[in-house]
């Protein structure tokens, strides 16, 4: 059996000439022609080289992990019940799931409260990062969730003003935290995150010192790619400038041969790169203590689907430290412009993740050490991943970080309000209505809520909140199922496992072994 299809996706806008009869392990044709103009991965790379490396087309999409990994959340169920309710009074008219409690809060001396338990993670410099920034931290905010302010930011802003090495203003990286904060209320906050390229340029002390940003994250990295962040540049002129910034630029654009390939169309993209980051326990002691200093109230880190001794190193570092939050990246996410193989066929997919970190809190819990609110993210959509995450992880996993399910519903929600204004009602919807209020169905509460202000609220970020109150309901209607009414109150004896194999590396009892010890009481 194959997990994965190599050679063609539309990932890489690349396919078989004969695409029912192909070899499963190389992905070619079974009869590869002598003639054939080229249609395969193969053969794109022959004329495009590199540039067929990566998802297309660059800026207009996401991309997430194709592979069918072995074991994924579907090989576990949600346990329900007939019998009582915790956490509220087991009354028929009281224990009703609109009165299941998904609030909750991080922090280690200071409390951050969350309307839900997700938000979205760090959204970088990619052009559909940025592009929909907008909905995305309006919707966050309005929803009373956290978001992420990516990697690169400030570097790879044209606009931004370095000073001796150092940014002493960025317009967009003051454009997006405004944007949250300006809507922001009694819930959520904005992180900003930084990896290599941005320690050098001091971006955390410039947000935190001049934009007042309380809540920073350090990468380590993320689960679509094992190497520095990446965009593709679109002229020569945007390439030369970020590699007079520092930042690793192919091909390169002060090569007169390239110049010259790019005046004549002959190279159409530049691809520029992050250094990798070269972690150690004691670098990152410091690097925390620095930021504690400059003043940052919470601290996170985010590390990617690396090998199990590096989770644990991780865990170890939050601990030690007492950060507030260890984000864990599973292979399969995926927002940017991750290299498309890369995605499918490294790290450690996120379910194998997930029971790895649940194994090293135990450890770690056994000992009575700190451990920090744990998010788990790489593939996360709807609301039984959200139950299973937070259920497979319990009591450790407090969070389910997400990336590209709110871009997609915020890129939705941007493109039909876009043409309900120009009368052009996409026949999908036209059984709804013809106007915002009649098509999006939370308008109604956001007027009651925001009043005048709702016709500020962008249409990608009413798709995001939109989107959201859907897994509200989905997750309290899981809840109450498996008749839990308090987000605390999930635990793993509210899965089972449906295979024998996902049984083995989770600790979940397989379906036909559980509740045998209750089930012997009850029948004697």
């Amino acid at each position: 059996m194959s997990y994965s299809k190599p050679n063609s996706s539309s990932a890489t806008g690349t396919r078989l000439r004969t695409p029912n009869d192909y070899c499963p392990f190389s992905g070619m044709c079974v009869v590869c022609l002598d003639g054939c103009i080229g249609y395969c991965e193969i053969a794109k790379s022959a004329l495009r080289g590199r540039e067929v490396i990566y998802p297309q087309p660059y800026g207009k999409i996401t991309s997430g992990s194709q592979k069918d990994y072995p074991i994924d959340y579907s090989h576990f169920n949600i346990l329900g019940s007939c019998i009582g309710a915790k956490g509220i009074d087991p009354d028929p008219d009281i224990a009703t799931f609109p009165n299941v409690n998904i609030e909750t809060e991080i922090g280690v001396k200071e409390k951050i409260r969350l309307k839900v338990p997700w938000f979205t993670t760090g959204l970088g410099s990619t052009n559909v990062a940025k592009e929909n920034w907008e909905g995305v931290a309006i919707g966050c905010a309005i929803s009373g969730t956290m978001v992420g302010v990516g990697e690169n930011i400030c570097g790879v802003d044209p606009d931004s003003e370095i000073k001796n090495g150092k940014i002493i203003k960025s317009p967009e990286m003051e454009r997006r935290i405004k944007l949250f904060k300006e809507w922001k209320k009694d819930y959520g906050d904005v992180i900003v995150q930084e990896n290599v390229e941005d320690n050098r340029l001091g971006v955390l002390e410039y947000v935190i010192e001049k934009l007042g940003i309380e809540f920073v994250e350090l990468k380590w990295g993320q689960g679509a790619k094992d190497i520095g962040g990446e965009i593709k540049l679109p002229n020569l002129e945007r390439a030369t400038q970020l590699k007079q910034r520092g930042y690793i630029v192919y091909p390169d654009p002060e090569d007169q041969f390239i110049q010259k390939a790019a005046k004549i169309g002959g190279i159409k993209e530049f691809e520029r790169h992050s250094r990798l980051g070269m972690v150690t326990e004691e670098g990152f002691y410091k690097r925390v203590e620095q930021l504690r200093k400059a003043g940052a109230k919470h601290i996170s880190l985010k590390t990617g689907a690396y090998r199990a001794k590096e989770l644990a190193l991780a865990l170890k570092v939050a601990s030690e430290s007492k950060i507030d939050m260890l984000i864990i990246d599973g292979a399969g996410g995926g927002t940017g412009m991750s290299p498309w193989r890369m995605m499918n066929e490294w790290g450690i997919p996120t379910v194998y993740l997930e029971c790895l970190t649940y194994q090293f809190c135990e450890k770690l819990a056994k000992k009575k050490r700190h451990i920090p609110s744990i998010a788990i993210a790489g593939g996360f959509t709807l609301e039984d991943h959200i139950f299973k995450g937070l259920a497979l992880g319990a009591p450790y996993v407090k969070l389910i970080a997400m990336g590209r399910a709110p871009i997609t519903a915020c890129m939705v929600g941007k493109t039909v309000g876009n043409l309900i204004k120009q009368g052009k009602v996409p026949e999908e919807y036209k059984k709804y209505g013809d106007t915002i209020e009649q098509i999006f169905v939370s308008c109604a509460e956001l007027k009651k809520e925001y009043g005048k202000d709702f016709n500020k609220i962008p249409t990608g970020a009413i798709g995001v909140y939109t989107y959201f109150t859907r897994l509200s309901a989905g997750l309290k209607q899981l809840m109450a199922g498996a008749r839990k009414f308090n987000l605390s109150l999930i635990d793993r004896s509210d899965l089972i496992a449906l295979t024998e194999e996902s049984a083995k590396i989770s600790g979940i009892p397989y379906v036909m072994d559980s509740d045998k010890e209750e089930i012997d009481k009850i029948l004697g």
